[in-house]
């Protein structure tokens, strides 16, 4: 099925209010990976380019960060109100660009907008408390913006990540330089359109390009602060990075996440509650989801069925067309070559494959990156798809009978972001929830909310998000003691 027209060229770096080619006018190609096509040339930005973007945002702070709370909330206004205008042109770019279905891009586009409007209704939250140490003395902390701040983030929500992850740093005061997804590039320099005219020239800098440019960004001596969203092995780079300076850094990076299914679940609800949780229509690449399921042996036989079965009902095919769950294609030849790897892998270690292991039949899908949703049952926690995290769309049945056993097996892989429990009995449901080494649990839910803490244990990441805990970790605390006459 020919791609829809997308209408966009991208203009280059946006840079202190302005558009620019990269310094050594070098590009990159970037391609819809539902048919490998181009789509279109994109700045690749150089060390010079971000010394510019870094000094174009350190040179409008003392603006923005003087811009009364009730001036700066009306900014995020503007642009939550210019996104719903645009919406479904931003939905349609992510669906291509990154293979992820329509539907769930517009999901995104709500999300966006949403985030935006709480953290302009949260600015006034930065506060703090006055105490007193004596007579005609006040003690009271003072929360500042840290200044230039650096936003990194991947492919898997292009736009919602290029300006979620800027909300409460420029609601703090801060100035942003955003680094977009080289895998999709596209929405993150249509960011910079939207902006035009909402914020002052330098407050949002928006620059695409390799992992130079990104270690240029974290180490850029005016650069104080720090987001990343990616893998383990990149966020310690980044944090290894950010240590000879001593930056402040916030990540959220991966995780092999339980969904853990009681002997008094109903099979179908289970596995419809694992089946979202695998976020198939990002094809399972996305950080939170549930991909290794610890079914108890007496519902083993029930649950695969009804796993393979929703697996197998789900339409698999280009992300632009009306579909609510189509799984689409991996994003990059590279990913795609790599969860490859880890069906062969499984092949050779014995798991046993229920559905799916390899490409679909339809020869136009072939022309892309799909990969068939697939299923393995009866894996050990030593074989690779058990223990590394695969972001694709790969689930490893796990059946347990031991309850201590269980949860061992759950904690014992590197990371700690989400789990999900389903269960009717509340009492083995919050002990679970007590023990599980994850920083964000679901109990016979699926979802986030904003105004819950979202982050990471373990190697899954430092940090909170989407809450008043991240708004507040954009602002350092100067403390003011005061006497009120000279002594």
């Amino acid at each position: 099925m020919k791609a829809p027209d997308l209408n966009f060229t991208p203009k280059g770096l946006y840079i202190g209010g302005k558009w620019c080619e990269s310094a050594d006018g070098g590009t990159f190609e970037t391609i819809n990976p539902s048919n490998l096509e181009k789509l279109g040339e994109v700045p690749k930005a150089t060390e010079k380019d971000i010394d510019q973007a870094v000094a174009a945002a350190k040179a409008a702070l003392e603006e923005w960060r003087q811009v009364p709370i009730a001036e700066r909330a009306r900014c995020l206004e503007a642009l939550a109100k210019r996104i719903d205008e645009n919406a479904e042109e931003l939905a349609l770019m992510d669906a291509v660009d990154s293979g992820n279905a329509l539907n769930g891009m517009r999901g995104d586009m709500d999300w966006t907008s949403a985030t935006l409007r709480y953290f302009a209704g949260l600015i006034s939250e930065i506060k703090g408390e006055s105490s007193s140490h004596g007579p005609r003395h006040i003690n009271f902390p003072r929360r500042q913006p840290y200044g230039v701040v650096a936003k990194i983030n991947p492919f898997n929500h292009p736009f919602r990540f290029c300006v979620e992850k800027a909300a409460a740093p420029l609601a703090a005061g801060n100035c942003v330089v955003i680094k977009g997804s080289e895998q999709a590039p596209l929405s993150g320099l249509r960011l910079g359109e939207l902006c035009e005219g909402i914020f002052p020239d330098g407050v949002v800098n928006i620059v695409t390009g390799g992992a130079k440019a990104g270690h240029a960004l974290v180490t850029h001596p005016d650069v104080s602060r720090i987001g990343f969203v990616g893998s383990v092995p990149t966020g310690r780079a980044v944090a290894m990075a950010a240590a000879e300076s001593l930056k402040v850094v916030s990540l959220e990076l991966g995780g092999k996440n339980p969904i853990i299914i009681f002997p008094d679940a109903d099979p179908s609800k289970a596995a419809a509650a694992a089946i979202k949780g695998m976020n198939m229509n990002r094809q399972g690449q996305s950080c939170s989801s549930t991909s290794r399921v610890f079914v108890h042996e007496s519902l083993h036989g029930a649950v695969t069925d009804e796993l393979v079965k929703q697996a197998e009902a789900l339409p698999i095919g280009v992300p632009w067309v009306e579909s609510n769950d189509v799984v689409g294609p991996i994003v990059s030849k590279r990913q795609y070559e790599r969860i490859l790897g880890f069906i062969e892998s499984a092949k050779k270690e014995g798991a046993e494959c229920l559905t799916g292991g390899g490409l679909p039949d339809d020869e136009e899908l072939r022309k892309g990156l799909f990969v068939l949703p697939t299923i393995y049952d009866n894996v050990t926690p030593d074989m690779r798809i058990g223990r590394e995290e695969i972001f694709g769309p790969i689930m490893s049945v796990m059946p347990w009978s031991n309850y201590e056993e269980m949860l061992g097996v759950a904690n014992g892989v590197e990371y700690g972001l989400t789990a999900a429990i389903v269960t009717n009995n509340l009492a083995k449901a919050m002990e679970t929830a007590e023990r599980v080494e994850a920083g964000y649990v679901w109990i016979n839910s699926t979802g986030r909310y904003l105004g819950a803490p979202y982050g990471g244990w373990k190697q899954s990441g430092l940090g909170q998000e989407e809450c008043l805990e991240e708004l507040l970790s954009y602002t350092r605390i100067k403390n003011i003691n005061m006497r009120w006459n000279a002594p």
